[in-house]
C-alpha cells in the first residue's frame, strides 16, 4: 500500500464504495460560504449523485478509507480473506482530495466509509479526524455523511455526529439468523444498540438547539441503515417488517436496500446468483409505501405472494395490494377520503393533493384526473368520475391482464 499513488488509491477505494447505497443528502441544515467565510455550501446545485426532497442533484466523493478490513463477512467483497487489491488513505490525504474536489467543482460534500482496521475505535478516530478537520481546520460547511462502527466507543460516535450531516449503521442483513450465519463477528444487539444511542444524541441535540441557539448540531440529517436483500432466505415481508421496526424504533431517515451482487472467491455458503435488481426496486417502492403513503407495515406485506413472501416482479406492490383487496374499490374521486385515494394505483402524493384541491370548487371527471397521471389505464378500474363508473371493470373476475403488461422478448440488435 506504501507503493500506491493517491490516484491509484482512490480508483481502488471509490470502486470498493460502490456497494453502500446509503448515501443520500437531505435533511440536512443549510450551511454556506457567503461573505468570504469557510468553504462549501449545501445549498447549491451540484462522483456519487445523490438527490435531495427538493430535487437538486448532489454529489459526493464516495470512498472507504482503508477496504483492509479485520472481519471475513461472508458477503463482503472487502472482507478478511478476499482476494483483493488493498489501499489505505490517511486522513490528511481525504481532507486535502475533498477540499481539492470541492474547489474544481466536482463535488458538495463527502461520503465516508471504512473497512475496520487494527480495532472498531482506531478506525473510528480515523473517520471522526477527517470530519474534525474538515469542519474545525478548513471550515468546511459542505455535506458530510459518515459510516460509523457499532463496536466503537460511544464518545467517538458522538463526536462523529458533531461533525457529520448524517450517520449511518448497517444493519446488514433483515434477520438476526441471517447475520449469524453470514457475519458471525457482528452482533445484531450491538448495532442495533449502536442506533439507539445515535437517536437518543440526535433527540438530546434538537432538543437542545430549541432552547439555546448556540448548542451545537448533533447529525442534523439524522441517521440511516442499509441491508443486503437476497443473500440469505429472508423474504420481502420479513424485509418490509424488520423495514418498519426500524424506523419505529430508530426514527431512521432512510432504510436502504442493496441487492446481493456474487463477488469473487466468494464463500460456498452464498447463493450462486444475484436476485432480480427488480426486487430492490420493488422493495423500494413498498418503503415509499409506508414512509408517503400511509399504509401499515402488515398492509404491505399483504401484497406480498401468500405461499412464498415474495412481492411480485411484475407489478408495484401498490397495483399487487389492490387487486388483493378488490372490496375496497372503486371509490369516487369526488368525496373519497384522501387516504382511500392514496390507494389507489396509478395516483400519486402530487395527483391526490391536486384532486382534493380541485374538487372543492367542481366535480372532477376521468378527463381531469387523466391530466394527472402517466397512465390513466391503472386508474380506471379504481376509480368513480363524474362520467365514468368502472361497472364493466370492477365485475371482471381478473383485472392484471387489463393493468400488467405482457413481457416481451428483447432484441439483441434490435433497431
Amino acid at each position: 500500500m506504501a507503493q500506491l499513488d493517491l490516484r491509484a488509491k482512490l480508483a481502488i477505494l471509490a470502486d470498493a464504495a460502490k456497494y453502500d447505497a446509503s448515501c443520500a443528502s437531505s435533511g440536512t441544515a443549510k450551511r454556506n460560504s457567503g461573505g468570504g467565510k469557510g468553504l462549501g455550501s449545501t445549498e447549491g446545485m451540484g462522483i456519487c449523485h445523490a438527490y435531495a426532497p427538493d430535487g437538486r442533484c448532489i454529489s459526493l466523493l464516495k470512498i472507504l478509507l482503508t477496504n483492509s478490513c479485520i472481519f471475513d463477512c461472508h458477503y463482503c467483497i472487502n472482507r478478511k480473506s478476499s482476494n483483493v487489491r488493498r489501499a489505505r488513505f490517511t486522513p490528511q490525504e481525504v481532507v486535502q482530495m475533498t477540499l481539492s474536489f470541492y474547489r474544481r467543482n466536482y463535488i458538495e460534500g463527502l461520503f465516508l466509509s471504512s473497512g475496520i482496521i487494527r480495532s472498531s475505535d482506531y478506525t473510528m478516530e480515523q473517520i471522526v479526524e477527517v470530519a474534525r478537520s474538515l469542519r474545525e481546520d478548513h471550515d468546511f460547511r459542505g455535506y458530510i455523511h459518515l459510516k460509523t462502527i457499532p463496536d466503537a466507543d460511544p464518545g467517538l460516535v458522538h463526536q462523529a455526529g458533531l461533525h457529520a450531516d448524517r450517520l449511518s449503521i448497517n444493519v446488514e442483513l433483515p434477520t438476526v439468523a441471517g447475520l449469524r450465519r453470514l457475519a458471525p463477528e457482528k452482533s445484531a444487539n450491538r448495532i442495533e444498540g449502536a442506533m439507539a444511542g445515535t437517536r437518543t444524541a440526535i433527540d438530546d441535540g434538537r432538543d437542545a438547539v430549541k432552547r439555546y441557539k448556540s448548542a451545537p448540531r448533533f447529525a442534523p440529517a439524522g441517521q440511516s441503515t442499509q441491508m443486503i436483500v437476497g443473500a440469505d432466505a429472508a423474504s420481502d415481508r420479513d424485509i418490509v417488517r424488520r423495514a418498519a421496526t426500524l424506523y419505529d424504533r430508530f426514527r431512521l431517515r432512510r432504510v436502504y436496500y442493496s441487492a446481493f451482487s456474487p463477488i469473487p472467491d466468494a464463500s460456498a455458503v452464498l447463493p450462486l446468483r444475484r436476485p432480480p435488481l427488480m426486487r430492490e426496486h420493488r422493495l423500494y417502492q413498498s418503503d415509499w409505501l409506508m414512509r408517503f403513503y400511509d399504509y401499515a407495515p402488515d398492509e404491505v406485506a399483504a401484497a406480498a405472494e401468500p405461499a412464498t413472501g415474495m412481492l411480485p416482479l411484475d407489478m408495484d406492490p401498490k397495483l399487487a395490494w389492490a387487486l388483493r383487496h378488490r372490496e375496497r374499490f372503486p371509490v369516487d374521486v369526488n368525496c373519497a377520503p384522501r387516504e382511500a385515494l392514496l390507494r389507489v394505483p396509478g395516483l400519486g402524493v402530487k395527483a391526490v393533493n391536486a384532486i382534493l384541491a380541485a374538487r372543492r370548487w367542481r366535480r372532477l371527471r376521468l378527463a381531469d384526473v387523466a391530466r394527472l397521471t402517466a397512465s390513466i389505464a391503472k386508474v380506471r378500474p379504481f376509480l368513480i368520475a363524474e362520467d365514468w363508473r368502472p361497472i364493466a371493470l370492477a365485475d371482471r373476475a381478473e383485472l392484471k391482464p387489463l393493468l400488467v403488461p405482457p413481457q416481451q422478448q428483447l432484441e439483441l440488435f434490435a433497431a
